[in-house]
């Protein structure tokens, strides 16, 4: 029986050590790299450099508001949707977005807020003039929160559904309002799903580069864009890796911030 558990770590085992420890030690090894061997001047370099602090305060920026609008259009869908009658075959409809490569969501994207896309197209119909929104903040915020919203409705209506109708009911027979039983039934005891959902928008919106390229164009720089022009234009493996290294760090923190100790015992007041 155990070297059956065995032989089944093997490919797990592999699998971590390939495409996990290994590129993390390979970036790190970069990051302190330079033609004349080991050195901190990168990490130097980004800490003296405005123009890197700015692009993390943007990263962070960026990944706030899309984390902010995903939350509070996420939450009230999962509470409706654990509400509803065929909650698999709703829960499908949302998931189902995910299933679509992230460059086609993009391009479709393009062709709505595009000058001549639906969405002018439809402006026009009611004669209201073009507005240019493709290639804005707002447009890039827009399709990345439309694209990480089920990130964050799958664990808050987990998190829903596994809370105990009777609690909710004892709530209002003792007389507390809607607005009373969100803030001290509903949000305590969904906040696991809402932390696990946070991490799983917020931490990948921090390095997001390709929809940065195709709905913000220029205008949206990010620690992500800087990896991907330090990596793929100026060639600059080093510098890429050192904002990598610092991105990892960045994405542990809010990973810890936002993680709650499991083993506190939940407490509900009335």
């Amino acid at each position: 029986m155990k070297k059956n558990k065995l032989l089944f770590l093997i490919p797990y085992s592999l699998w971590i050590i390939l495409f996990v420890i290994a590129p993390l030690v390979m970036i790190t090894l970069n990051a302190f790299s330079s033609k004349y061997g080991l050195t901190i001047n990168n990490f130097k370099q980004f800490f003296i450099n405005g123009t890197f602090l700015r692009m993390t305060l943007n990263s962070f920026w960026y990944a706030f508001l899309i984390t902010f609008i995903t939350l509070l259009l996420s939450y009230p869908t999962a509470y409706i949707l654990s509400r509803m009658k065929n909650q698999q075959f709703w829960l499908l409809l949302i998931i189902l977005p995910t299933w679509i490569n992230l460059l086609l969501k993009a391009y479709a994207f393009i062709g709505i807020f595009g000058k001549h896309g639906l969405l002018n197209n439809f402006l026009g119909l009611v004669g209201i003039s073009p507005v240019n929104i493709l290639f804005t903040n707002f447009a890039f915020v827009v399709v990345a929160a439309y694209i990480e919203i089920p990130f964050m409705v799958l664990p808050i209506y987990n998190a829903i559904c596994d809370i105990d109708p009777a609690v909710v009911k004892a709530a209002k027979d003792l007389g507390a309002s809607n607005f009373q039983t969100f803030i001290r039934i509903l949000w305590p005891l969904s906040k696991s799903g809402v932390e696990a959902g946070v991490q799983a928008v917020f931490i990948p919106s921090l390095s997001l580069f390709m929809l940065t390229r195709l709905i913000g164009g220029n205008r949206v720089i990010t620690l992500g864009t800087a990896i991907e022009e330090y990596f793929m234009s100026t060639m600059n493996w080093p510098m890429g890796s050192t904002i990598g290294v610092i991105l990892i760090i960045l994405m542990i923190a809010v990973m810890i911030l936002t993680s709650s100790d499991s083993k506190k015992k939940k407490e509900v007041k009335l």
